[in-house]
């Protein structure tokens, strides 16, 4: 088994597409852990703010199969990729991690880099796996997170209802 983490956002109709998109995910990988949920402002567009959170889970499916399962999640939840790279998203699944798998691919870099770069990527991250190292840097993430510059990162927590 392999330890998966996935970064969750959506900034339309947010509650309601992150929780299909949990929902989805239990589905295909059972019994999920989930950081808080963080609203935040979205990066390098004008829009609606983000709800934005990470998941990890096991699973014996390979990496390749493991994305191809988020590109399906998100396809049947109304995500459209023929926009600008930084546009509203009814459901962004991110492949964050794969157990300590290093890759370089086209449309898929292991670790990703947003973790070093978006705090709603890091936080989430650091809250339900705070122990584990980044395979590049060696540092943890909650290390990463404490030595994070936050200027212009702001998000607070969010309740679903």
């Amino acid at each position: 088994m392999t330890r998966v983490y996935v970064g969750i956002g959506s900034n339309i109709q947010r509650e309601h597409n992150v929780r299909a998109g949990l929902a989805a995910l239990r589905e295909h990988y059972g019994e999920l852990t989930a950081s808080a949920i963080y609203e935040s402002k979205p990066f390098g567009f004008t829009g609606n703010n983000f709800y934005n959170l990470v998941v990890g889970f096991d699973t014996d499916a390979d990496v390749h199969a493991v994305s191809r399962t988020l590109q399906g999640i998100e396809d049947r939840h109304g995500r459209v990729r023929s926009g600008p790279r930084y546009s509203s998203r009814t459901l962004d699944l991110d492949l964050l991690l794969y157990g300590d798998l290093i890759l370089n691919e086209s449309g898929l870099v292991l670790p990703r880099p947003e973790i070093l770069k978006q705090a709603f990527v890091l936080l989430p991250l650091a809250e339900i796996a705070g122990q584990l190292r980044h395979l590049l840097g060696g540092q943890t993430y909650e290390e990463l997170w404490q030595g994070f510059d936050q200027t212009g990162h702001e998000l607070w927590p969010v309740i679903l209802k």
